[in-house]
């Protein structure tokens, strides 16, 4: 009984051995695979990749041309934008005209974020010897943890445009970017929430001395956000099933 239980003992040491050497570089080579894809499909400078010259062109519009916008996006950032908007202000309503010119492009900064984070998952990998030999796997679990970290916050940077106050986006060095410039009780916003791009505007309005913003926005969907995001799921899901392993 003791023999037999040594015996399975060495066994199970013996796979876990196979699992640590072969296993998990098996693993890391995969999750880098589709990582570098997911790194070729941005916009940005990542990882050997340059697609910063990448155009793309949308129109984001809602019905009774409450709101219209016409934006060319090269790389992380809108440099050219048609905008138009209407305003009611008491019984007045009127059309706000604005654009975005290269010379000042409007930056999201969303993408640049997700690119980081992303370059830094790749290099987490690329910190991995190909023959290196673990030694435990709290070191394998220390790593992917690193590795599913980085991709966690990259895909989070994509889908949850962090909040902004009216405050802060009328502060925003990208307001800047207008021309002309919008009045005190406007402010407009460009971001990302998962494969879409946004446009929202907002207005200040006094109700009996009690401040609110009235807001609208419009999206369309951009065809390499969709497949980023997908590259981003697979490689948590990839490095999730090789810590399974390891547990």
């Amino acid at each position: 009984m003791v023999d037999c239980e040594k015996e399975e003992a060495v066994n199970l040491q013996k796979e876990f051995e196979w699992v640590l050497h072969q296993e998990i570089h098996k693993g890391l080579d995969q999750i880098h695979q589709i990582l570098v894809e997911c790194a070729r499909r941005f916009p940005v400078a990542l990882y050997g990749h340059d697609n910063s010259s990448k155009q793309d062109k949308f129109v984001l519009s809602i019905p009774a041309d409450q709101l219209k916008c016409v934006v060319t996006l090269t790389g992380d950032s809108i440099t050219h934008a048609d905008i138009n908007f209407k305003v009611t202000r008491q019984t007045n309503t009127t059309m706000v005209r604005t654009t975005i010119q290269s010379e000042y492009p409007w930056k999201l900064q969303q993408v640049q974020d997700a690119a980081n984070h992303l370059q830094q998952a790749i290099y987490h990998i690329d910190d991995v010897g190909k023959h290196y030999k673990f030694k435990s796997s709290d070191e394998v679990l220390h790593i992917l943890g690193n590795i599913l970290g980085s991709l966690q916050r990259g895909r989070t940077s994509l889908i949850v445009p962090r909040k902004k106050t009216m405050d802060d986006l009328q502060k925003s060095r990208n307001m800047k970017s207008l021309s002309p410039l919008l009045a005190e009780d406007l402010a407009i916003s460009f971001y990302i929430q998962s494969h879409k791009l946004i446009f929202a505007i907002y207005q200040l309005t006094s109700n009996h001395g009690v401040m609110k913003y009235d807001s609208a926005h419009a999206e369309c969907s951009v065809p390499w956000l969709n497949e980023v995001l997908v590259l981003f799921t697979v490689g948590l899901q990839l490095c999730q099933q090789l810590k399974d392993k390891v547990l």
